[in-house]
């Protein structure tokens, strides 16, 4: 019989690429994921996995084994959900992970809702960027997720996971004056940290127009965006959330381009009652501005 433990360290080396990864994600050492991957292997009867000196692949037989682990996974979440929904009230911790700009306009609301109906939850809230979010739900330091894309930056499929629509954005360009981007290809450019979404659509937002934006200042939060803007520093492309009491001396733009909102949980817990009623409570939180 295949362990589910040992099958959930064989999915997360698929998605996460190496051992140390596997081992840092799920405060495991290298050599015990190591080992109980071996034992795996020899519950299986067949080679799972290729090892050239430290670097560790899935053979095919690894590879198809990773396809039902998932579904294996699936199921187990929506077992836990079913026993879930089987309690009288919903109580403990539900960890919660989001983006700025939506701790800031949306979460407060939500958990207020949240609260009123059901005071036994204790929810925790963490601000991640979206691109840490998949492996996050997958080892369980979340249960569910706001992530978001940009149309110049789509969301991959992440194995595993499940999303739903929430709300859609629109964009806008900051600058002394309106304008497009196109006006800009001369102007310092604020954007966000590399390595984050939102790095990246300002980026290939640019490079769509022709040219690569000149980057002065990376800043990850809207308002020193703006007041960055009012001082003359650059300009930026900001999302409805972020452009609230936007400083004197900045213009914006509305753009062609928007920022989707998605819920994200690990997949089969879509009717887990602790996630169904925090998606609840984001809808019941939305600004009228942004409902469907």
């Amino acid at each position: 019989m295949l362990d589910v433990r040992r099958l959930r360290l064989l999915r997360e080396l698929a998605h996460r690429g190496t051992i140390a990864a596997v081992a840092e994600s799920l405060a495991f050492s290298p050599s015990a994921v190591s080992q109980q991957l071996s034992v795996l292997e020899r519950e299986a009867g067949v080679p799972l996995l290729e090892r050239t000196g430290r670097r560790v692949a899935l053979t095919p037989a690894g590879r198809n084994l990773v396809r039902h682990a998932e579904a294996v996974l699936e199921r187990l979440e929506q077992a836990g959900a079913e026993l879930a929904d089987a309690r009288s009230g919903l109580a403990g911790p539900l960890r919660i992970g989001t983006y700025p700009s939506a701790a800031r306009a949306i979460i407060p609301a939500a958990l207020a809702a949240l609260g009123r109906e059901h005071p036994g939850l204790e929810p925790m809230v963490t601000e991640v960027d979206p691109a840490e979010v998949s492996a996050l739900l997958r080892s369980g330091e979340l249960d569910v997720a706001l992530v978001h894309e940009y149309d110049f930056v789509p969301a991959e499929p992440a194995p595993g996971l499940a999303t739903e629509s929430l709300f859609t954005e629109a964009m806008y360009l900051a600058a002394p004056a309106p304008g497009t981007i196109a006006d800009h290809r001369d102007s310092p450019w604020i954007v966000a940290p590399h390595g984050t979404l939102c790095h990246s659509m300002a980026v290939r937002a640019c490079q769509a127009t022709g040219y690569t934006p000149r980057i002065r200042h990376q800043i990850d939060d809207f308002g020193t965006v703006l007041a960055l803007v009012a001082a003359g520093q650059g300009v930026a492309l900001v999302p409805q959330l972020g452009v609230a009491d936007a400083p004197l001396g900045v213009a914006l733009s509305r753009l062609p381009m928007a920022r989707r909102t998605r819920t994200a949980y690990r997949a089969g817990a879509a009717r887990h009652p602790a996630v169904a009623a925090f998606v609840a409570a984001l809808h019941t939180a939305l600004p009228s501005d942004l409902r469907c």
